[in-house]
C-alpha cells in the first residue's frame, strides 16, 4: 500500500469540470497507460496498492487530469477526494496506516487552492 509522493502539479482553473471517468480516461492517453497503470499514471493518483501496481484497480483518489496538454490537479477533484476522506459517498477503503500520510497530501493542494481541507475544519 502506498500513498504517491506529492507532485506539486498545476492546479487547473476553480471552476473546471469534474468528471472523474472522463479524467481516467484523458490520463491513461496522456500517460501511455492504455494497456497497464505506470508511473506517469500514478502521478495523477493520490494513493495505490503498490503490491497490485499494474492493475488499473489498485489505483484510489483521482485528483488530476489532462488541461491543455498538461496533467494539471482539479480542484474539484480534489475537493471531491476530500469528501471521501470525510466520509461522503461512502468513504474509501484504505488501510488505517495510510489516512493521515492520504489526508496530509490532500491538504498541500486545498492549501495550495487557499482552502482549509474538511478534516481541518472547525
Amino acid at each position: 500500500m502506498a500513498v504517491t509522493s506529492f507532485q506539486d502539479l498545476p492546479l487547473a482553473d476553480r471552476d473546471h469540470d469534474w468528471d472523474g471517468d472522463a479524467a481516467e480516461k484523458r490520463v491513461r492517453e496522456w500517460a501511455g497507460a492504455e494497456d497497464e497503470p505506470n508511473e506517469k499514471y500514478r502521478e495523477a493518483h493520490v494513493w495505490y496498492d503498490a503490491d497490485k501496481k499494474d492493475n488499473f484497480t489498485a489505483y484510489k483518489l483521482l485528483i488530476a487530469d489532462v488541461v491543455d496538454g498538461r496533467l494539471r490537479a482539479v480542484p474539484r477533484g480534489v475537493m471531491a477526494a476530500g469528501n471521501v476522506m470525510v466520509g461522503g459517498r461512502g468513504g474509501v477503503d484504505l488501510p488505517s496506516k495510510d489516512v493521515d500520510r492520504v489526508k496530509s497530501h490532500l491538504a498541500k493542494y486545498y492549501a495550495k487552492m487557499g482552502d482549509e481541507a474538511p478534516w481541518e475544519r472547525d
